[in-house]
């Protein structure tokens, strides 16, 4: 099962258009919010999308859950979580939804972590990254609870020596 994750586009259009061409095999597509579209622009095709804060539809939820294969996604943006401070709030919320895997944005900062058995996941920016040059999203690659994570640079593809795995298998 495969899982592409991006966030804070900010008014790209061909570039969604572009990751979504690259890569047809996905199982599911998440936009982590700040796409500064219409909820219906056909550059979000097919991605399960959030409102993000420099987003303003209401058409847009403002978290969602996915589940593909054995997962179960919480997707935010997570401006209303403070995530640029602490994962606090959002390790909270990702409990309470019984989520395996968070996806969320706004930080603009490319990262993972478990935490408390939960896969959190910020693919960073397509448009304008921090901490990092290269503009990044995230595919995860799931076998049941063994989770692959490969960064893309939306110019130069994947960036090898980034890949991560995880176990979401919780041990009680």
């Amino acid at each position: 099962m495969k899982v592409l994750i991006v966030s804070d586009s900010h008014g790209l259009t061909s570039e969604l258009s572009q990751i979504r061409e690259m890569h047809p095999d996905m199982d599911l597509m998440i936009h982590c919010g700040d796409s500064e579209l219409q909820a219906d622009h056909e550059s979000l095709r097919g991605y399960a999308a959030v409102r993000g804060n420099c987003d303003f539809e209401a058409a847009f939820p403002e978290d969602r859950i996915e589940e593909a294969g054995e997962l179960r996604f919480f997707v935010t943006h997570g401006h209303r979580y403070s995530v640029k401070s602490t994962l606090m709030n959002l390790s909270y919320k990702a409990r309470e939804m019984e989520a395996d895997i968070v996806c969320f944005g706004h930080s603009h900062g490319l990262g993972a972590e478990m935490s408390n058995g939960i896969l959190f996941i910020n693919p960073g920016s397509i448009r304008l990254p921090r901490g990092r040059k290269e503009k990044t999203y995230v595919i995860l690659e799931a076998r049941g609870k063994i989770v692959t994570l490969d960064v893309y640079d939306l110019s130069n593809g994947k960036i090898p020596e980034l890949t991560q795995n995880f176990s979401l298998v919780k041990s009680d």
